[in-house]
């Protein structure tokens, strides 16, 4: 980088904390720190959906899984994202939104019991947290790759910019701010997935090239010998299906409430409903400028897998920009990079302040104190919460590929929740302490799964991403088994206690808040869910 692409990168910083500055003066209370009042836009809240999924970890991670499994990571986005986006739209957002609930775990202490809500909430934060790492190491990959900063560095100075400004404008300043960073982030992208196809003469001479490679033509299909595990993923339909398509992803973008708040931060139901629905279209096109450079630097960069020094595959993008962009361009490339690590972490400490706030501390340590009190208590925690997540950024370096890091999170963490969720959400006779037991088993029987393959070689996958997946549907198998045993002996909450909770039992008016334009045809949020579904499933016919 030279003079230029530096100064690209310090004007970007200058408006992120300027977004900061600005929402700050709209910060009165804790909701307005945590949800943003209830009051913004679906059109804002959607791009936000997508930009804090959007993170460092999504484009190193599926790049580098792009050039790992060739474009079987598609099932990441077509299977693995949109069907479970549209259903939390259509059918989850209005359980969330109507019952004015201010967190995940808050619906489960609702739905179940207090037990069941801590071991939700203290969960969940330890996730965030580690998620954060997960973030911040994929920035410090980046500062060394590019522009040769020790990696502690780079770690320190990111941080403290997403410090800043989410302790100063709370959610909205993240939301706002990811709004800009989704922009940024693909007019950082663009050039790279663009040079790299004009280089190898186009997607023809693209797929040509790695035909040549170690992934041959299986890397340039999506189902061929699923049948088995005899393909690059190492994944049958089945784990593909079950594993990543309904656990998985249902599990992360149903429950995962760095995700899920975003929603909630919507004006009205409508907004609410339509806000994962709008980020689900993005989300279809996001593989041309992260599964397709991973293609290009397997063929490009020589040794790239070697799993030491620079040709680890979490670098596959950076070396590209490296490689491949004039400065100017690269300043602004390196910018996108930079504004998808902090989308990404933002997401995760605006997530991890809240549920500690409001579901540990309000909850069970000061339950009547002064909202001020609570808004204090949030900009605390948001401090507290980065340094940890600056330890955690170390444990995400020791794996080569950090999405496999990742997706092992989501199946410890979120596969058994999503499973509590589902089950208590459609089956009224659960009961609240089969909630309890049935996550905590799940949660277990997946870190058994995991320990026994990566730790004691007690089980053989084809991959570790297989693990995921075979992780999370036997999480979600126990939590069902346990929640019927544990029903069967213990006595159910009330209609009463369940109304608005559990689907049959009263019902929440998708219309009463509803604005000028709400009934208009095109904002229908299930008319909108169903293209999205449609699409996703066409995209697949020209890769079969």
């Amino acid at each position: 980088m030279n003079a230029l692409d530096y100064v690209l990168l310090a004007l970007y910083f200058i408006t992120v904390l300027g977004v900061g500055l600005a929402a700050r003066r709209s910060i009165h209370n804790s909701v307005d720190f945590f949800l943003s009042g209830r009051s913004l836009p679906a059109w804002v809240t959607g791009l936000a959906f997508i930009s804090a999924n959007l993170g460092a970890l999504e484009i190193l991670g599926m790049a580098a899984n792009g050039a790992k499994y060739g474009l079987m990571t598609v099932h990441y986005y077509w299977i693995g994202a949109v069907p479970a986006m549209v259903f939390l739209g259509i059918v989850m957002m209005p359980f969330y939104y109507g019952s004015k609930v201010r967190s995940v775990p808050e619906y489960m202490r609702r739905r179940f019991n207090r037990p069941a809500h801590l071991l939700n909430a203290l969960s969940f934060a330890l996730a965030q947290v580690l998620i954060a790492g997960v973030n911040l190491y994929a920035l410090a990959l980046i500062m060394q790759a590019l522009l040769g900063w020790p990696l502690w560095t780079a770690i320190v100075l990111g941080a403290a910019i997403v410090l800043v400004y989410i302790t100063l404008g709370g959610l909205s300043s993240a939301i706002y701010n990811e709004v800009l960073q989704f922009f940024v982030i693909i007019a950082g992208l663009l050039p790279v997935a663009i040079i790299g196809l004009v280089k190898l003469g186009g997607i023809d001479g693209l797929f040509d090239a790695v035909r040549q490679t170690t992934l041959g033509d299986a890397g340039l299909h999506t189902w061929s010998n699923t049948g088995g595990s005899d393909n690059p993923l190492g994944a049958s339909w089945f784990g593909i299906v079950f594993g990543l398509g309904f656990v998985l992803s249902f599990g992360y973008w149903t429950t995962n409430f760095a995700e899920v708040q975003r929603g909630l931060s919507a004006r009205n139901m409508s907004a609410a409903r339509r806000t994962p629905i709008i980020a689900a279209y993005p989300k279809l096109v996001i593989p041309f400028v992260t599964v397709i450079p991973g293609l290009v630097a397997l063929v490009t960069v020589k040794g790239l897998g070697a799993g030491t020094g620079d040709l680890q595959y979490n670098n596959a993008i950076p070396l590209l920009m490296r490689d491949f962009l004039p400065n100017g361009v690269l300043g602004i490339a390196v910018t996108g990079l930079l504004a998808s690590f902090m989308a990404g972490m933002a997401a995760n400490v605006s997530g991890f302040n809240t549920v500690f706030t409001y579901d540990i501390w309000q909850e069970y340590v000061k339950k009547d104190e002064p909202d001020e009190h609570y808004l204090s208590v949030g900009r605390i925690i948001t401090v507290v919460g980065v340094i940890i997540g600056i330890g955690t950024a170390f444990i995400a370096a020791g794996y080569s590929n950090i999405m496999d890091y990742i997706q092992a999170l989501f199946s410890l963490f979120n596969a058994p929740l999503f499973a509590t969720f589902i089950i208590g959400m459609f089956w009224k006779r659960m009961t609240a302490w089969a909630g309890f037991w049935g996550l905590l088993a799940g949660t277990v029987a997946a870190l058994v799964v995991y320990a026994g393959y990566k730790w004691f070689g007690w089980f053989a996958f084809g991959s570790d991403l297989d693990e995921s997946f075979w992780g999370a549907g036997i999480a979600f198998v126990t939590v069902a088994i346990v929640a019927v045993l544990v029903t069967l002996v213990t006595t159910r909450k009330t209609d009463d206690e369940l109304s608005g909770l559990v689907y049959g039992i009263g019902s929440h008016d998708l219309t009463a808040d509803a604005i000028a334009g709400d009934k208009a045809w095109y904002r229908s949020p299930v008319l909108l869910g169903v293209v999205a579904v449609v699409l996703a499933f066409a995209f697949y016919l020209p890769f079969l």
